[in-house]
């Protein structure tokens, strides 16, 4: 499956994240949480990002609300992020806009995040897989009718489901290692 499509307060919302999250992440993924806390609707990524640095030790977070990945940072983080872990894989999350059918909706795709694109922004597409979530409609601009609750409610849905794919990805391989004993 290319692409997975679930609303946030589905019941099953963390289960169906995380099991397709386990199929495309590797131990030295690299979680790249981009926005900014200075906009309620663009604070899912530093978000996500500060809950996973507090959640897990091990995997490679960037991106929190104590320093943001966003428009002005982005290339020099990339180029980072590039240096610093050349052969992994990079797991984007960022907020976006939609049609207002879609607002709650978490996307996750196996290809990279096109940062600012809603709002007429230019910037490097980023990530091998792209986690977006849909925080308000296209006709909302700028995006002050997003409340903080909605955001930060999305944000533990995916972070929790980053965080259940690392296990799930290691009882796989370990469920592995002991068929082969």
């Amino acid at each position: 499956m290319d692409e997975l499509r679930v609303k946030y307060d589905d019941r099953d919302a963390i289960k169906l994240i995380s099991a397709y999250l386990a199929e495309h992440l590797n131990f030295d993924s690299v979680i790249l949480c981009i926005g900014t806390d200075k906009c309620i609707g663009d604070s899912l990524g530093p978000i996500v990002g500060d809950m996973l640095s507090k959640m897990v030790n091990g995997i490679n977070v960037y991106g929190t609300l104590k320093n943001p990945i966003h428009a002005i940072n982005l290339e020099e983080n990339i180029a980072y992020i590039k240096r610093k872990h050349p052969y992994s894989n990079i797991i984007a999350v960022d907020a976006c806009l939609g049609d207002k059918d879609n607002i709650g909706k978490i996307s996750i795709k196996k290809s990279p995040i096109y940062p600012g694109k809603g709002v007429g922004k230019v910037l490097p597409a980023v990530g091998d897989i792209s986690i977006i979530g849909v925080i308000d409609a296209f006709d909302i601009i700028p995006v002050h009718n997003t409340r903080l609750g909605f955001v930060f409610e999305m944000a533990e849905v995916i972070a929790m489901s980053i965080h259940r794919a690392f296990y799930l990805k290691a009882s796989i391989i370990n469920n592995s290692d002991m068929s082969q004993s």
